[in-house]
This record gives structure tokens, sequence and C-alpha cells, in this order.
């Protein structure tokens, strides 16, 4: 986005916040998958597989797993937020929050199983969604519990304090999330890991 110095400036605020997504999207995935490299600064890389620059074995591939989710995370909070600020006007907190994550819940799982764990095509897809909504269901009920206990201690909590804990709520879900995917959501029907 280019700034101009203007008393009348404007900001096409969604249009800017999807291209700013975007981009950390297009980071983040080529940060996670290696296409990006970053050197070490008085270190040299160290040797992937087929001498290929950056970190291997498992550890290796956890780290990419992370970074994906992270970028799908950040898109899926973004979303999650937005439409929990459009539906608390005229919904109690309780109810936008679950209506919020529920609509991305589905999305953010399919782009997890994609992009963060590799898995194509239509097999164990069903599988993975309803697991998927388990695993959104242990979500929702961190940040329920984090909006009745700000609820509860604060008797009417302006909008800028429900987002900060909620915030803080969905990270912890988003750690939450991340330990069932890999050790339960995408697991294969073998035990095998993601």
């Amino acid at each position: 986005m280019d700034w101009t110095d203007d008393t009348d400036s404007r900001v096409r605020l969604l249009p800017a916040i999807a291209a700013d997504l975007r981009g950390i999207a297009r980071l983040g995935t080529g940060l996670g998958l290696g296409t990006i490299t970053v050197p070490r600064l008085g270190r040299e890389p160290l040797a992937g597989p087929a001498g290929q620059a950056g970190p291997a074995g498992p550890a290796a591939g956890l780290r990419r797993q992370a970074a994906v989710f992270a970028v799908v995370g950040a898109g899926s909070t973004a979303a999650y937020l937005v439409l929990y600020l459009l539906l608390r006007p005229v919904a109690p907190a309780q109810l936008a929050n679950v209506v919020s994550l529920l609509a991305t819940a589905v999305a953010s799982t399919a782009a997890n199983r994609r992009f963060t764990f590799g898995l194509r095509g239509r097999g164990g897809a069903a599988r993975h969604q309803a697991r998927g909504l388990a695993a959104f269901g242990a979500g929702w009920a961190l940040t329920a519990a984090a909006l009745a206990g700000l609820h509860a201690t604060v008797p009417a909590p302006g909008r800028a304090l429900e987002v900060a804990v909620l915030v803080v709520a969905s990270l912890a879900a988003a750690a939450l999330r991340f330990a069932l995917y890999r050790g339960w959501v995408f697991r294969g029907p073998a035990g095998s890991r993601p």
C-alpha cells in the first residue's frame, strides 16, 4: 500500500487487511516449506535432505507444520474476530463467540489438512472434519470459559477488552488444537503420524 500524506487520507480497511493477510500467508508458507531461506548471521546453514539448506529430521517437520499452522491460524483468527465484531452488536457474547468459531472451524480444518499436514483427496476427509469439530469443541470451551470469567469479574466489559481476552484464549486453544491435530485428528487409521 502506498501512503500519501493528506489531511483527507482514506484507507479501504478490509482490502488492506486482506492483502496483508495474503502476504503473511505467503511469507509463512514459504518459510515453513523452506522455499524462502533466511541465512543465519555468523553461522553456516544446516544441511537438509539431498544437500539442501535447512535443518533435517523430525524436528524440521514439526517446525514446518507449526509455521504453516500459525499462518492458517492467523487467517482463521482474523476471520473469527471480524465475524465476532460483526455479530456482537446484535448477539450476546457467547452466541457471537460460538457462531464465529463454528463458521471458521470447517475452513480452518480443511486448510490445515491440506497445507499443514499435506493430506489431499477425499480419503479420510469426513473423519478429519468430524475430529476437527471435536478439536473445535475443546477450543470453544476455552474461549467460552474465558468470556464467562471476564463477564463474571467485569460487569460491562468493552469490546476491546472482550477481544483481548478472546485473543489470549484463542492462542491457548490454538496450541491445544495443534496438539490434537498432530496426535489424533490427522493420524492415519493405522496410527501413523502426519
